[in-house]
C-alpha cells in the first residue's frame, strides 16, 4: 500500500509491504533435503515480512525573510530524504559436519535439531549476549538431518535515515547551479547483520551471535 502527497512546498511518498515468501530454496546453493525435499520448505533467504518507506522533499520558504538581492542566498533551500524501517531477513540456520552423511559438506542440507525453551532472551546486539538462544538448539544426530526449518526467524532490522539538503541558485533565466549535501545513514544508527546460525560454530562470537554491521554513516 502507498500513499502520495504533493503540494506547494511539499510532497511525500509513503509505501508500506506486509508479506511472507516461503520456498524450497531461494538461491543455486540452496540445497534441497536429499531424503525429503518436502522438509527444506522455509522462509526465503530474502523474505522480509514488514517494510516501511518514506520518501519527502520540503521546500524550504527562506526567501520570504528577505527581499532584493539577499533572496540569492535564502531562496531555493530544501530539505529530502528516505526513511527506511523494515524487520530483518531471516537467520540461515546450518550445520557444517555431513551428522547426515549426505557426503554434502558445506552445503544448507545439514541443519540443527530443535530442543525447545525460549527462542529468544536477548535481542539486544549490543549487549554482547547471543542474539537467540543457542540452547534452543542441538546438532542433528548422526545419520539424519536436523528438523529445524532451515529459516524460520528474523534477524536485526533496519532504522535508516539518508537526508539531503539542496540549494537551488538560479543563474540566468535559463540555468541553475545547485549546491547538495547528502548523508547516508544520518544519524549513524547501528544497523546489525544477523547472528551465525551454524551451530557448530562454538565459542564466543560463535552460534547466535551478532558480529559484524552495516556501512556507518
Amino acid at each position: 500500500v502507498s500513499l502520495k502527497y504533493n503540494q506547494k512546498y511539499a510532497n511525500f511518498l509513503v509505501a508500506y509491504t506486509y508479506e511472507k515468501s516461503i520456498d524450497n530454496g531461494s538461491t543455486s546453493f540452496d540445497a534441497s533435503n536429499v531424503f525429503n525435499s518436502g522438509l527444506s520448505r522455509a522462509l526465503s533467504i530474502f523474505d522480509v515480512p514488514q517494510d516501511l518507506t518514506v520518501s519527502y522533499t520540503v521546500q524550504m520558504p527562506l526567501d520570504r525573510l528577505t527581499g532584493g538581492a539577499a533572496r540569492r542566498l535564502t531562496a531555493g533551500w530544501a530539505l529530502s530524504g528516505i526513511a527506511t524501517f523494515a524487520k530483518g531477513e531471516p537467520v540461515q540456520l546450518s550445520e557444517s559436519d555431513d551428522n547426515s552423511l549426505s557426503g554434502t559438506f558445506d552445503a544448507t542440507i545439514d541443519e540443527p535439531s530443535v530442543v525447545g525453551g525460549p527462542l529468544f532472551i536477548n535481542r539486544n546486539p549490543r549487549s554482547g549476549q547471543p542474539y537467540f538462544n543457542p540452547n534452543y538448539f542441538r546438532p542433528e544426530p548422526l545419520g539424519q538431518v536436523g528438523n529445524a526449518m532451515r529459516r524460520f526467524f528474523s534477524g536485526p532490522g533496519i532504522n535508516n535515515f539518508d537526508m539531503a539538503l539542496l540549494k537551488d541558485t538560479r543563474i540566468t533565466e535559463s540555468m541553475q547551479v545547485q549546491f547538495r549535501a547528502e548523508a547516508f545513514n544520518v544519524f549513524n544508527h547501528a544497523q546489525f547483520m544477523n547472528p551465525s546460525g551454524q551451530v557448530d560454530n562454538t565459542g564466543q562470537g560463535g552460534f547466535g551471535f551478532v558480529t559484524g554491521a552495516r556501512d556507518p554513516r
